[in-house]
């Protein structure tokens, strides 16, 4: 298996060699920000399974919390992964290319979700984050 990604401009590229796992849609207020919508769509990657194939000079990375962030084309804004220190955590689904292989498996902070948002499909919603 191997699912490739990349921003809107093309300057950058990944590739992923496993599955993606535990992908989820975050409604809280920062993601509603960063992702420019009603949430996120993230993708977690199996560790050693990520790795850029073109453009790393021109990602922007941007630490929301210590340790944690998320990277950024810094032509055309796409974001396209998160960050735990120096590892991809994990990737959004719109950045990968064709099918990533999964489906939303739950939404996360739906209690703060935009009052125009209106979640549809039969993944489970949480109020908070996902279920420990």
């Amino acid at each position: 298996m191997r699912l490739t990604g990349g921003c809107f401009c093309g300057q950058i590229r990944y590739e992923i060699s496993s599955p993606l796992k535990s992908a989820r849609c975050c409604h809280c207020s920062k993601c509603r920000k960063v992702f420019s919508g009603a949430g996120s769509a993230y993708a977690e990657v199996i560790p050693g399974s990520f790795k850029w194939l073109q453009g790393q000079e021109a990602l922007s990375r941007y630490e929301s919390v210590k340790d944690w962030g998320l990277c950024f084309c810094k032509q055309c804004g796409t974001t396209l992964c998160g960050m735990h220190k120096d590892d991809v955590h994990g990737v959004t689904l719109g950045s990968v290319d064709g099918d990533p292989g999964i489906q939303i498996g739950m939404h996360i902070h739906v209690d703060s979700k935009a009052p125009w948002d209106h979640i549809g499909g039969e993944a489970p919603q949480y109020p908070e984050g996902p279920p420990q």
